[in-house]
């Protein structure tokens, strides 16, 4: 695969891990009662923590498997499966009604848990470690932040697409989403199992 059909590739994988729909969504109830400006400022706060968070699980899972014995396949398997769960949860739009937040929401809970949740962070923590060379990892670096960069650009534009295509419009693009997070959750379990038989 040359360079640029890898940073396609990942770039598309690591945009909806991130399920920026649904972050939108949440973001859009969550700042409901805020000015513009303070929504700007809680978007790029929520982007600069989501673009931390995501390098960190990017580049330190092979270190994460090696600290507890776990094998690549075996995570992929696991992840695949919670990965799975969680689209079932968007397709289902229930996610939403989980989430509580107090004080400031950038971090906690729109970077943590509704960005990167257990399951995009499973995920991310595979797709980190099936980076091989330097090249590899730059692509991938670059692909990672370049969707977290589109992330923070909807959610900076949240009010302008709610106006244009309404609330029920976003929550079915988060169904959507949720769609091709439950392929990419069967791709990641098929790839793990069929590793872990030596097919």
């Amino acid at each position: 695969m040359n360079a640029t059909a890898l940073f396609v590739s990942i770039f598309i994988k690591f945009f909806f891990l991130l399920t920026p729909f649904f972050v939108m969504t949440m973001f859009l109830t969550l700042t409901a009662d805020m000015d513009r400006r303070e929504q700007r400022r809680i978007a790029l706060r929520v982007t600069f923590a989501v673009s931390v968070i995501a390098m960190v699980l990017l580049f330190f899972g092979n270190a994460i498997f090696n600290v507890f014995g776990i094998t690549l396949d075996a995570f992929r398997i696991g992840a695949g499966a919670l990965l799975f769960l969680s689209s079932v949860d968007l397709v289902r739009s229930s996610r939403s009604d989980k989430i509580v937040a107090e004080g400031d929401i950038s971090v906690v809970p729109l970077a943590i848990p509704i960005a990167v949740g257990p399951a995009t962070t499973g995920a991310l923590l595979v797709l980190g470690a099936g980076l091989h060379g330097t090249t590899h990892k730059l692509i991938g670096c670059g692909a990672l932040l370049s969707a977290v960069v589109c992330v923070g650009a909807l959610l900076l534009a949240s009010s302008a697409m709610e106006r244009l295509i309404g609330r029920q419009g976003l929550i079915i693009l988060s169904k959507i989403t949720g769609l091709i997070l439950a392929g990419l959750a069967a791709q990641i379990v098929f790839t793990g199992v069929k590793n872990f038989l030596g097919l």
